[in-house]
């Protein structure tokens, strides 16, 4: 549907799974003492791992506070009264399940009748428990592809330990079991999409020289049925220096489309549709993505574009005639224009409309779209007039139903259904209180950066908050990649910290998407200083308007947040208290050189190039850790199966650390992949080792 094209290539992008390439060549090693940290299954990295896994826990779990906090944090995780979120495939709604019985997984389906209900009748369809049991796998859910339009039979991708490596099995949706002799692919990083029932798009490791610098998939093939992969055909090949390709077919209103994307970099691509055995590229500005609805094309714009006597600004949707625009034709309409202060938070694509989710100053507002006369009709849709909403659609080629998820920091997420152009919105499904709201409340506010430009952050805390510089704070901040932080329901945030008396900060700073891609060009590569300086600025406006202080001030990030912490940490060490700084970037020499680096290099820039490494080591942590200042107290943690962010980072960070004698703890899960844990139990126990921490180090 709407810019599927560009979902399917952010969905292998945005995974950021690559293969440990372990390349070590003199102008990225340096005289660097800690490269033997970044053999992450290596029996001399592991020892180090271990011993310093058993300092910081024994001396978190000593805390009074840690075993309160993990067993509360368990136990929500593990919640029967969680949200049991679904999607349609065929007559079934199919939920992914985890709870203290289950802890890998059921993968089950209930009809809508039965899912109205307060507790709806499941089938299991698959037990990931018994399925890692019986096979001796340690299998981690990652996924289906289901078959269209028949349902009945799916691309099953599991994950040993939680990496993004996975093994895909086709699977018999009757008869709940593995198709004997079905679709088979052994551990890699995979990319796959059904051309029809005995047909596949594959593109994985087929061997020497089929991925990219990336560790994406370069090659795509076609595999037909009852023949080996090996006799798998060619359809695209990309360079090596290319993210990734893929491809992808798309069922909608009736016709069928099929893309294949080719990602030059992480924000620019080249995207063509299948016409018989030919593949005609789009016409199109290279940041821009293309998809369908119904007979139409889709463009969303990342940079000014002029077309057909028309300028249209970045962030714009626009729509036109699909098979008109392949013949040459310009006629484009505009479905969304930004502002300065709004972008495009997302679409939902029914039968009939095309609802529009525009974030305006970070607060959700939806619009419905319908095609009319050979125009486009605007009205507003009613939604809930707080918190963060999201609208997706059902079941896209048959109705106009949706679903919409509601939120806020203190309001537990609702789920509501409805028909897009009917006032019918029922309320299904809504979370528990899984801590107590009573005195707390939202404000938004706005810090000024060191530019001048005005960086708003969310602010949760008591009612009757004394403003005398000595509140616990934590900021917690992204700002990369256009993703945009928004208020959620954080029954961990809020039953471990703000319940203790904690004032909890999202800052909404450039490099992000709130404010659509000018908010996060203004933030990439070269200017990649200016995010670092808006939370520098939220951090100094909290402390100037006596929240806080430093004493008393704790920043948390992970991933991409993670080199924030870092930046913080070696950039303004007198500001914070204390640093959690989760599955981070931080050797920024090298961050290309290792697992899925190389993708983001449109993000950061290329330290293989020496004018952009003079921009890029001016806030490299790893680069910038000095022995004469005094830091922070800083918990880092990662895992050893993270094949998004290697682990090397975070080890070598805190090697070097200790050399220095900086007092440091370090955590890192064995097993987990890039979100740190690969279950409810591992959750549980590392965030309240992180929480401990910043109780300890900010009361």
């Amino acid at each position: 549907m709407i810019c599927c094209s560009l979902l399917l290539a952010l969905a292998s992008m945005l995974t950021l799974a690559a293969a440990a390439r372990g390349a070590t060549t003199a102008d990225a090693s340096g005289d660097d003492p800690y490269l033997w940290l970044e053999d992450v299954t290596g029996e001399k990295a592991l020892g180090w791992v271990r011993k310093q896994n058993a300092v910081s826990t024994k001396e978190l779990e000593a805390s009074k506070s840690f075993e309160p906090v993990r067993k509360r944090l368990l136990e929500i995780l593990d919640s029967r009264e969680k949200i049991p979120y679904v999607a349609k495939y065929g007559k079934w709604y199919y939920n992914f399940w985890r709870d203290q019985e289950h802890v890998r997984g059921l993968w089950r389906r209930t009809t809508l009748e039965d899912y109205r209900q307060a507790q709806p009748a499941w089938e299991t369809v698959i037990d990931l428990d018994k399925l890692a049991a019986d096979e001796k796998e340690n299998w981690v859910w990652k996924g289906a592809d289901v078959l269209y339009p028949s349902y009945d039979r799916c691309l099953l991708s599991l994950s040993r330990g939680g990496a993004d490596a996975v093994v895909v099995r086709e699977f018999d949706l009757n008869e709940k079991a593995f198709v004997k002799d079905g679709f088979y692919l052994p551990e890699a990083k995979t990319d796959t999409s059904w051309r029809d029932r005995d047909t596949l798009y594959v593109g994985t490791d087929f061997g020497a020289g089929s991925l990219t610098d990336s560790g994406y998939p370069r090659i795509v093939k076609e595999w037909k049925r009852g023949t080996p992969l090996t006799a798998a055909q060619v359809v695209y090949e990309g360079k090596k220096e290319d993210v990734s390709v893929s491809a992808g077919v798309v069922h909608d209103h009736g016709r069928k489309y099929e893309f294949i994307n080719r990602g030059v970099t992480f924000f620019s691509n080249e995207q063509f549709i299948r016409r018989g055995d030919d593949w005609v590229k789009f016409d199109k500005p290279d940041d821009a993505s293309v998809g369908t609805y119904d007979d139409q094309i889709i463009i969303r714009l990342r940079t000014d574009w002029t077309a057909g006597g028309q300028t249209f600004p970045a962030g714009s949707l626009l729509a036109g005639d699909f098979e008109g625009y392949l013949k040459g034709e310009r006629k484009l309409v505009s479905l969304f224009v930004p502002s300065d202060r709004k972008s495009l938070a997302g679409t939902a694509e029914t039968k009939n409309f095309i609802v529009l989710n525009e974030l305006d100053n970070v607060r959700n507002k939806l619009y419905i779209l319908k095609r009319e006369n050979g125009g486009w009709t605007r009205t507003p849709m009613d939604a809930p007039g707080f918190g963060t909403v999201g609208v997706g659609a059902i079941d896209p080629n048959e109705s106009d139903d949706y679903f919409m998820t509601v939120a806020d920091f203190l309001t537990p997420s609702s789920l509501y259904w409805g028909t897009v152009g009917k006032d019918n919105s029922e309320k299904l499904k809504s979370l528990p209180a899984f801590f107590k709201t009573e005195g707390l409340e939202i404000t938004q506010h706005e810090a000024v950066s060191r530019d001048g430009t005005r960086v708003p952050y969310f602010q949760v805390g008591s009612k009757k908050l004394k403003l005398n510089g000595r509140n616990p704070t934590l900021l917690y901040g992204y700002g990369g990649f256009e993703v945009s932080m928004q208020p959620s329901y954080s029954a961990g945030v809020g039953a471990s910290w703000l319940e203790k008396g904690g004032v909890y900060v999202l800052a909404n700073i450039r490099g992000g998407g709130e404010f659509g891609p000018k908010w996060h060009e203004a933030a990439r590569k070269e200017n990649r200083q200016r995010a670092y300086d808006d939370f520098i600025a939220v951090g100094e406006d909290l402390v100037k308007r006596k929240v806080t202080s430093s004493k008393h001030l704790g920043i948390q990030g992970g991933s991409n947040g993670g080199l924030l912490m870092g930046v913080m940490l070696t950039q303004r060490p007198d500001l914070f208290k204390a640093v959690v700084c989760q599955v981070p970037l931080l050797d920024m020499r090298r961050f290309n050189r290792l697992l899925a680096g190389a993708s983001w290099m449109a993000e950061y820039g290329n330290p293989d190039v020496p004018e952009q490494w003079d921009y890029i080591r001016k806030y490299s942590p790893y680069q910038n850790v000095s022995k004469q200042a005094k830091y922070p107290r800083t918990f880092f943690t990662t895992s050893t199966r993270d094949d998004r962010v290697h682990p090397g980072h975070a080890r070598k960070m805190v090697a070097r650390m200790e050399e220095q004698g900086h007092d440091v703890l370090y955590y890192e899960n064995i097993e987990g992949g890039h979100g740190g844990a690969a279950n409810n139990k591992q959750s549980a126990f590392m965030s309240a080792l992180a929480y401990t921490f910043l109780l300890k180090e900010l009361k």
